[in-house]
């Protein structure tokens, strides 16, 4: 395992994440400074997530032909050209937008460099567990100083996103410029993309993590806006700095289940985690009937913590099967494609649901459920895959 370079990705994907999540909690300054209806933001997330589903095809193939520390350089180049444009008065919905698409490029080779800096499938494991944790610890940051410097300054904490971004490249430079596959062609990208889906959903191990990952994001993502929504109405909680903080506790949560999770769930045993999405999913439908500010911590804590032990063991899996039949920049393309499909669609539910007066707890609950849902198909799923005691390298195909 290349321990440096290891680093140097840990260092530059926090520092780019951290300057990810500052960006909503600015939106949402420049919505209240503007007098933007309450469900803008969607708007302005969604577009976001379009810039995934749309850009899909042809970011796999991009960081699978390129040195991938050349591809974290682009993403972040063009996601602090979004705050550039942010900054110059620019629509909030077409800034992020090119944020997003810079986010895109940058996805598949974050997690698709991870196989090249490894050696075994544990220390892949501990990886993916150490981005993912780095990753919400800057989700938490990020969310906490995005709201307090929002609360001062919108120029100012503009000013520091783009900062990070240019340290964030700085980093990069740390990182082995392995070579790609230079006979990848994009004028395929789109049908070669089409035969990838199919690929990955007839794998049995890889539709059980597409499944797990695309209900876990879509929950995550639109439970985030609707507990942003609820605390001002249950607690009483107002100012973005207030409400950043709490909202960053479930990242705290899913630092320490991240962490842990390869000494909860062995790398061989990766099905075992959807017992912690059908936790997470019963605490979500709990969490509406919290009236208590610190109960609602260590809720949203735990609720944290069951989504870090979901999420981790089926990127991994995810990882080390798309690297073996297809590269792993192209697994991760087509993760962040049925994602960020499935975010786009709750979040277009969830803006709806908004225009339409649905209070948060009602949003909370449902998405709680739909996630149960999910888990539950997991369980179906789990009885179709491999033997349960079989390595991730070995795998088989459904006809």
């Amino acid at each position: 395992m290349r321990v440096a370079p290891l680093k140097a990705l840990y260092f530059t994907q926090f520092l780019s994440a951290f300057a990810d999540n500052m960006i909503i909690f600015i939106v949402l300054a420049i919505m209240r400074q503007e007098n933007y209806p309450g469900f803008y933001i969607g708007l302005v997330q969604s577009a976001f997530l379009l810039a995934y589903v749309v850009c899909a095809p042809f970011v796999g193939p991009f960081a699978d032909r390129n040195a991938k520390s050349y591809v974290l350089l682009i993403g972040n180049i063009v996601k602090a050209a979004g705050i550039l444009l942010l900054m110059t008065g620019i629509s909030p919905v077409f800034s992020y937008l090119v944020v997003g698409i810079g986010a895109v490029t940058y996805s598949p080779a974050k997690y698709g460099i991870l196989p090249e800096l490894t050696d075994t499938k544990d220390a892949l494991l501990r990886a993916n567990g150490k981005i993912e944790g780095y990753t919400i610890f800057a989700i938490l940051a990020g969310s906490v100083a995005g709201g307090m410097l929002a609360e001062y300054s919108l120029f100012w904490s503009m000013a520091v996103c783009i900062g990070l971004y240019l340290i964030s490249m700085a980093g990069t430079l740390a990182i082995p410029r392995m070579p790609g596959n230079s006979s990848l062609r994009y004028s395929r990208a789109l049908s070669d993309f089409i035969s990838d889906v199919k690929l990955f959903f007839s794998n049995p191990k890889c539709r059980f993590s597409l499944v797990g990952t695309c209900s876990f994001w879509m929950s995550s993502t639109v439970l985030r806006f609707a507990f942003i929504a609820w605390i001002p109405l249950m607690f009483g909680i107002t100012s973005l700095d207030k409400i950043s903080m709490l909202v960053a506790v479930t990242g705290v949560g899913i630092i320490i289940g991240s962490l842990a999770t390869p000494y909860l769930i062995p790398a061989h045993k990766y099905y075992r985690s959807y017992l912690y999405g059908l936790m997470m999913a019963l605490i979500v439908i709990a969490s509406i009937f919290v009236s208590n500010l610190y109960l609602i911590i260590a809720v949203l804590m735990a609720i944290g913590f069951m989504g870090g032990a979901f999420i981790v063991p089926m990127n991994t899996v995810l990882q080390d099967e798309g690297h073996r039949i297809s590269g792993t920049g192209k697994a991760v393309a087509v993760q962040n494609f049925v994602n960020n499909t499935m975010m786009l669609l709750g979040m277009g539910i969830y803006t709806g649901a908004t225009r339409a007066e649905v209070n948060a707890p009602v949003s909370i609950a449902t998405v709680g459920i739909v996630l149960l849902g999910f888990v539950l198909y997991l369980h179906f799923l789990k009885k179709k895959l491999p033997s349960s005691e079989e390595p991730l390298t070995e795998s088989t195909y459904s006809s």
